[in-house]
């Protein structure tokens, strides 16, 4: 998942890549440059103590990406720094062992929120990751991610839509929007089932959002549905399925008819410039080679404690108190129940929004009226669940996006990309040779065997009502991909407690329905020590992901380095990639967006 991140981007990756290989023959031509900084790369060399301070200290509630990226880029500068998280470091990107499976000194099962996506066009995240010391590789933790090669779409009652998901070799000297309407209408005939007209439609629309300056697209285009943008109403079932809800519904895990055109639209230009070799730190699709406390979590967590940041588990942050116009205390709360403060000389808000937002009392509001409207951003369920297989059982060497899917399923085999690892022999009871790694991200709809929505069912029945799902797939060409027999045993994330009258899932997603964006904050607060970081807080990449999780913690301590006076380098923001090409039209759009007048590509 995310890459939340998240994951299910792997259909947009998927398109983007197959664009740029259909417009090969007719863009040719050598690499691009690659992406801007925010400003150049200032890397501490521990002598970045805030001004007049010695070593000031501060609390970051919330150890996921967010969180130690904060710890991170603060210990760097020579801050002391606490890290406070209620269950485990890594949060909805970690993975956590299975319980009681683990035989003959194997470790347990890897069980996870959801599997990892680290698209080639994330920069922030892949710089932190090349900081993380890890034994045998010289770019660190970032050594341990894999490129994933296809991508597929599995129908039910339809031929499987199998794509390369690859930057192409040789990337375009030129992105006119010619060119980007040939290289988009070569993906679109690789589908072979959506009328011509319907693709030169959907193209069309496309173009307008390239070409669409920055205030018609935080204004009108946030405010349009994808569905209506698209004209999904008056196209055919496959458009509709594969263009409007198979994207929105499995990649950004919102409903078409009300996600925001803005942020959908991002993420496909995104990808296409990756895909094209445009800004990007690699290929689109890539996962880690190893679970991720393996391959990550533990690596970071032990390198920033070498650096000096301790961390306290197991306490939930309950309150923050004010007093004298700055955050004087976290009050915290173990299970049990009882309740303890915390001062610090400045505290960073790195929760998920629907728990930090809980911590914002009366008075810590009055003082900075953003934090209030980030009660009218909204969460959903997006969820991953396991399967251990008894054969290895790579479907295919990429992600695939069970589009049909009531519960809008998106899969990968894992232990295919687990190098220098033997499933069987190093994890679980010796049987178990694989695992699948499922994303549910539609809770709400009713299934194909209980007719009941996963929240309604148990966890055995969304166990089995997900493995029929995918099976209604994939076995439906007369070949037997995932067999009854073969399976295990399954894990499904603990944050989930189903099957009673009030479900709930304490780890949830960000959606972006349109009219989100004016919603999310920045990270600096009116508060004076208090600062926001995590994926709902405002970046240009506007979807909850783990980049954008890492870029709001580096510009948050870069608003405490402001705040301190500090003299310490300022965190590199590397922005998503902007062709240069496309400034000329963009800005004509700008001319024509001040007159009231349309996108010159817009016609209707």
């Amino acid at each position: 998942m995310d890459g939340t991140g998240s994951t299910r981007r792997g259909f947009i990756g998927g398109a983007a890549a197959v664009a740029a290989t259909a417009g090969t023959a007719a863009l040719g031509g050598p690499a691009a440059a690659a992406a801007a900084t925010s400003a150049p790369r200032a890397r501490p060399a521990g002598t970045g103590r805030a001004r007049g301070s010695g070593a000031q200290s501060v609390a970051v509630l919330g150890g996921g990406v967010a969180g130690l990226t904060a710890a991170h880029e603060l210990a760097e500068r020579g801050f002391r720094v606490t890290v406070y998280e209620k269950k485990a470091m890594g949060g909805k990107a970690r993975s956590m062992d299975v319980p009681g499976n683990a035989r003959g000194g194997r470790k347990p099962l890897p069980g996870e929120h959801g599997f990892r996506f680290i698209p080639g066009f994330y920069r922030n995240l892949p710089d932190t990751l090349r900081r993380i010391p890890f034994p045998g590789n010289a770019n660190g933790c970032h050594g341990n991610l894999v490129a994933s090669t296809e991508v597929m779409l599995a129908r039910i009652g339809h031929e499987d839509i199998r794509l390369p998901f690859r930057s192409v070799g040789k990337p375009p000297p030129l992105l006119t929007p010619d060119a980007l309407r040939r290289a988009l209408t070569g993906f679109l005939d690789a589908f072979g089932n959506i009328p011509l007209h319907e693709t030169a439609y959907f193209v069309s629309r496309l173009l307008v959002w390239f070409t669409s300056c920055d205030a018609r697209r935080t204004g009108a285009w946030e405010r349009t549905p994808w569905w209506e943008f698209i004209g999904a109403a008056r196209m055919s079932p496959n458009y509709q399925r594969l263009l409007a809800i198979g994207i929105t519904r499995n990649i950004v895990a919102t409903k078409a008819e009300v996600a925001s055109t803005k942020t959908v639209s991002t993420c496909i230009e995104a990808f296409l410039f990756n895909a094209l070799g445009r800004g990007a730190d690699g290929e689109p699709d890539r996962v880690l080679d190893a679970p991720t406390n393996e391959a990550w979590i533990d690596p970071w967590v032990a390198h920033l404690r070498s650096l000096g940041v301790t961390f306290e588990i197991g306490s939930a942050v309950r309150d923050l108190r004010i007093a004298g116009g700055r955050i004087t205390e976290a009050v915290l709360q173990d299970p049990s129940g009882a309740k303890r403060s915390v001062t610090a000389d400045h505290f960073v808000s790195a929760m998920p929004v629907e728990h930090a937002r809980t911590t914002w009392n009366a008075q810590v509001r009055a003082a900075d009226p953003q934090l209030a409207r980030c009660d009218k951003l909204q969460t959903d369920w997006m969820t991953g669940i396991q399967f251990y297989l008894t054969e290895p059982t790579p479907i295919l060497h990429g992600h695939v996006n069970h589009i049909d899917s009531p519960w809008s399923i998106t899969s990968v085999g894992q232990a295919q990309y687990w190098s220098g690892r033997d499933f069987r022999a190093d994890y679980g009871d010796g049987v178990a040779a694989d695992c699948l790694s499922a994303d549910v991200s539609e809770w709400d709809k009713p299934g194909i065997l209980y007719g009941k929505t996963a929240k309604q069912c148990t966890r055995e029945e969304v166990a089995r009502e997900v493995w029929a799902q995918m099976k209604a797939g994939l076995n439906d060409t007369g070949r037997t991909v995932l067999s009854d027999a073969k399976l295990h045993s399954w894990f499904l994330d603990p944050a989930v407690e189903i099957g009673g009258p009030r479900p709930v899932n304490d780890e949830q997603l960000l959606i972006h329905p349109t009219g989100t964006w004016r919603n999310r904050p920045s990270a600096r607060t009116a508060i004076p020590n208090l600062f926001l970081c995590g994926d709902y807080v405002a970046t240009d990449i506007d979807l909850a992901t783990m980049e954008g999780a890492n870029a709001s913690a580096r510009a948050a301590v870069n608003a405490l380095l402001d705040e301190t006076g500090s003299r310490a380098g300022r965190c590199t923001i590397t922005p998503l990639y902007r062709a240069p090409e496309l400034e000329l039209p963009r800005a004509d759009d700008a001319i024509r967006h001040g007159l009231g007048l349309p996108n010159a590509f817009d016609l209707g």
